[in-house]
């Protein structure tokens, strides 16, 4: 089954479930070996595998001992500038603060031996 939109929250931690069981399978792992890699109560782990709630924190630890980690970096992706935003800066770079106000204000240039 596809996870979308459309589905109930627990009909996405159902599929999640299944998936990591099925992937714990592939592996020929146990769920206590699982379990105890992750660091873990077996428990925890039936019950994550059964749909049922669990700590965000579990399911990375259960998705690195599945070696699925990586997997995550695809669920919401890293932002960068938007496109606008990289429009509006085109052309543009960063300065350091120059000494042309000061220079300015004055009328004449700074120079070392002048006191403020």
């Amino acid at each position: 089954m596809r996870i979308t939109g459309l589905l109930t929250d627990d009909a996405v931690l159902a599929e999640l479930g299944s998936r990591i069981a099925a992937r714990r399978v592939e592996l020929q792992l146990t769920q206590a070996a699982v379990a105890e890699q992750a660091g873990i109560a077996k428990r925890t782990l039936e019950r994550i595998e059964a749909g049922q709630t669990s700590q965000l924190l579990t399911l990375v630890r259960v998705l690195r001992v599945l070696d699925a980690a990586s997997g995550l970096d695809s669920v919401i992706p890293e932002s960068g500038p938007s496109p606008m935003d990289l429009l509006k800066r085109k052309g543009k770079v960063r300065q350091r603060a120059s000494g042309r106000r000061a220079a300015q204000a004055t009328g004449k240039p700074w120079r070392w031996d002048e006191e403020p």
